[in-house]
């Protein structure tokens, strides 16, 4: 069984809901990513409390014809949000993205802060890793069979 804790990325991007669209899109950019947590941060923890995509900033804002320096987060963001505790299992996980269909759930710890995002794209590479480590058992096992009849 694979916990949350061992498959998320812990590097979370976030930003307040005060933040401003542009200011969240600059972000956006500077990491290389798609998404923000949004977190309150009011009483020194990092509880998130909604989520910013690039998508949410296309539909929501540039679309609408919003201006982006104007524009708060907490206005586009989504909310409530879905989250998993970091000790739960990857099947839990994928079945609360499935009935919420959600790509993307904020991992947080027993307090609620965040400690990492669970993506679809960790699942994939997890799953490739687990699919490569079969190769490698069926591999060695054709070199040991092919070694033996030497």
């Amino acid at each position: 069984m694979t916990l949350l804790k061992e498959l998320c990325t812990m590097d979370v991007a976030c930003c307040g809901k005060t933040t401003t669209v542009a200011e969240a899109a600059r972000l956006m950019r500077q990491h290389h990513i798609g998404d923000l947590v949004v977190a309150d941060d009011s009483d020194g923890t990092r509880e998130p409390v909604g989520i910013l995509t690039d998508r949410d900033i296309v539909t929501k804002v540039v679309a609408q014809q919003r201006d982006p320096a104007t524009t708060v987060v907490a206005e586009i963001m989504t909310a409530p949000l879905v989250v998993a505790a970091e000790s739960e299992d990857t099947e839990t996980a994928i079945e609360r993205m499935r009935s919420h269909g959600v790509r993307r759930l904020p991992v947080v710890d027993d307090a609620g802060t965040i400690v990492g995002i669970l993506t679809l794209d960790d699942f994939h590479r997890f799953q490739a890793e687990r699919a490569a480590a079969l190769v490698a058992v069926v591999t060695q096992e054709r070199t040991r069979e092919v070694r033996g009849r030497r």
